[in-house]
């Protein structure tokens, strides 16, 4: 019989992705300090791909320790921008910040997940992206963050690429998936080869 399936996380996005896949699952967003974890890897030098993967991990060990018989599912993103590790904007002002000092330039989006089971990591995954953006005005840069607060304040970059966000950007490299925060072909891939999917 196929194991339960937790997608441990409050990410509307990424349950979109599993059910629009038809993928049955329960939600259990994780109780967790994502802020402090992530600072503290930080401080400790740890490369984007690590801090990304750790906190996917200790989203998905917090939740399997109440449902160890379920396969659980963390999941995380990570802005790397030359040595800097960019967090979700706290208030409008930080995103424009953001984005400006991202414009015209290179940076990657980096998103994990890893699956527990009987409160033991079974599969781990770190997608990979380049976003190339576009050299925007100052003048569209504003009016974008102010049209879209309520929906970016959520977003690593300040963006949502499956909206408006799609035009500060001219070339992007890697899985749309992974873009939206889920490795989801590689995800769909391990389910099916472990049962817990038909295939």
């Amino acid at each position: 019989m196929p194991d339960d399936l937790i997608l441990a996380s409050g990410s509307t996005i990424r349950a979109t992705l599993l059910r629009n896949a038809g993928v049955s699952f329960a939600v259990e967003k994780p109780r967790v300090d994502e802020d402090a974890m992530r600072l503290s890897l930080q401080h400790t030098g740890a490369p984007p791909r690590d801090i990304a993967d750790a906190l996917a991990e200790m989203k998905a060990a917090k939740v399997s320790s109440r449902h160890p018989d379920a396969l659980v599912v963390g999941c995380d993103q990570v802005l790397a921008f030359g040595q800097d590790v960019l967090a979700k904007p706290e208030t409008p002002e930080q995103a424009l910040e953001q984005l400006k000092s991202m414009r015209g330039q290179r940076h990657q989006l980096l998103s994990a997940a890893v699956i527990y089971h009987d409160n033991a990591p079974q599969w781990r995954h770190v997608g990979v992206v380049r976003m190339h953006m576009r050299d925007a005005s100052d003048a569209y840069l504003a009016d974008y963050v102010q049209r879209n607060w309520d929906d970016i304040r959520h977003c690593v970059g300040a963006y949502q690429l499956e909206a408006e966000g799609v035009r500060l950007f001219h070339r992007i490299e890697g899985n749309y998936f992974d873009v939206l925060g889920l490795p989801l072909l590689d995800l769909l891939s391990y389910l099916t080869l472990r049962g817990t999917l038909p295939g």
